[in-house]
């Protein structure tokens, strides 16, 4: 049994911060009153500083405000938010085919073609909650239609915009996967149960038996169709965020599914992926590492990411929820204290997204082409739901 008092203080932080801090700064900062959709470059305390509107992160948004309304509290404010994007991206967001534009300028004209299928996942999961929340068929249908486009490009997901000369080097990379595995428990009661299971045993099996290398508890980038390795810079790639993240995704599949053994595993991937990724110097997650050990081609590879931190903590306190290993608490004490204490802005309320190797803020932004309303209220709301539970399984054994 934990000091139920930490747990109490885990839950009150993750809690208020998304209640009181994160949640506002979004509402009063991010909604565009007068064209409809969402701004997410803002800087430190909240001001606009480009209007261009980017599709996986105004998904990402509608989703944020409907989940919030649907499982948290049932407030106007965050209704009205989600309806504001939602009435943008439905009349802006896609071609003539129903994929999705990877960027629009602000009035809703789009600025760069379709070529990334992760705007077409977010958009998926944005207007199915909306549709949950609103009981809105068109958001619905949309909704259903967009995630069936994108089980249709799984081999394919750029196609006819890849640059890839096909046949000489056919890497398949992992974070398609790793976010099916998190949308196909999404769209449970949407899709028929059948096409549901067959989704989720498909991913766990690529996940788990394809990019993650069981004698090293780490999961690769990019991989031969076999699975095998390729012995070059993109074969070699490590993102430990990616791999972190994707084992939350697979521990709320095991807890479905009542599969313990599939649940361990996930958490021992958790605590060997942060065995060789902490930077045992400065401290953090490496944000891209080399398996091999061999210098990372990305010159930001040291850097310290909003986003891998809190995934991980998300990992870190389910796996002790479901599993009371002892590593998950430590590790997410020590995940805990770093994070807490170098990104979050105690000023102006969110957090800050990128560290330099030492831990200093690269820059003043909270939001931008890659960061918005979303990985940052969806761990706190995660890791509050969870340190709750972790606090009733301890108040039942006392």
């Amino acid at each position: 049994m934990k000091d139920l008092t930490k747990i109490t203080e885990y839950k009150e932080l993750y809690k208020a911060t998304l209640l009181d801090n994160v949640m506002p700064f979004w509402l009063e900062n991010s909604i565009d009153q007068e064209f409809g959709g969402y701004f997410s470059c803002l800087d430190r305390d909240g001001t606009v500083y480009d209007t261009d509107k980017f599709m996986w992160l105004q998904n990402r948004e509608l989703w944020m405000f409907s989940r919030m309304y649907n499982t948290v509290e049932a407030k106007e404010e965050w209704k009205e938010a989600a309806t504001v994007g939602y009435e943008f991206l439905k009349k802006h967001g896609m071609d003539a085919y129903g994929n999705w534009y990877f960027s629009l300028n602000r009035e809703g004209k789009p600025l760069v073609q379709p070529y990334n299928i992760f705007s077409d996942c977010f958009a998926a999961i944005g207007f199915k909650e909306y549709a949950v929340m609103t009981g809105d068929e068109e958001a619905l249908a949309i909704a259903k239609r967009t995630f069936e486009n994108i089980l249709k490009r799984q081999a394919n997901p750029k196609g006819s915009y890849n640059k890839i000369v096909d046949g000489t080097r056919p890497l398949k990379n992992f974070a398609l996967p790793m976010i099916l595995s998190n949308m196909a428990l999404l769209f449970e009661g949407v899709l028929e149960d059948e096409k549901v299971n067959e989704l989720v045993d498909q991913v766990v099996d690529e996940v788990m038996n394809v990019f993650l290398d069981e004698e090293k508890g780490i999961v690769y980038e990019n991989v031969l169709p076999d699975g095998s390795k390729a012995d070059c810079y993109d074969g070699r790639l490590l993102n430990p965020g990616h791999g972190i993240e994707a084992m939350w995704f697979i521990m709320d599949i095991a807890a479905k599914k009542s599969d313990s053994a599939l649940m361990q595993k996930a958490v021992d991937v958790v605590i060997s992926t942060l065995e060789y990724s902490w930077d045992k110097e400065f401290g953090g997650i490496f944000y891209f590492m080399d398996a091999e050990g061999r210098p990372p081609l990305q010159l930001e590879w040291d850097q310290k990411l909003w986003w891998v931190h809190l995934e991980t903590l998300i990992a870190l306190s389910k796996g002790f929820l479901h599993t009371e290993d002892q590593r998950c608490w430590d590790w997410y004490e020590k995940v805990h204290n770093y994070a807490w204490s170098h990104f979050h802005d105690p000023e102006f309320g969110e957090w800050f997204g990128y560290l330099n190797r030492r831990g200093e803020a690269y820059q003043s932004l909270k939001g931008s082409k890659w960061k918005g309303c979303y990985h940052v209220p969806r761990a706190m709301m995660e890791c509050w739901q969870i340190f709750e539970k972790i606090e009733e399984k301890n108040l039942q054994l006392q």
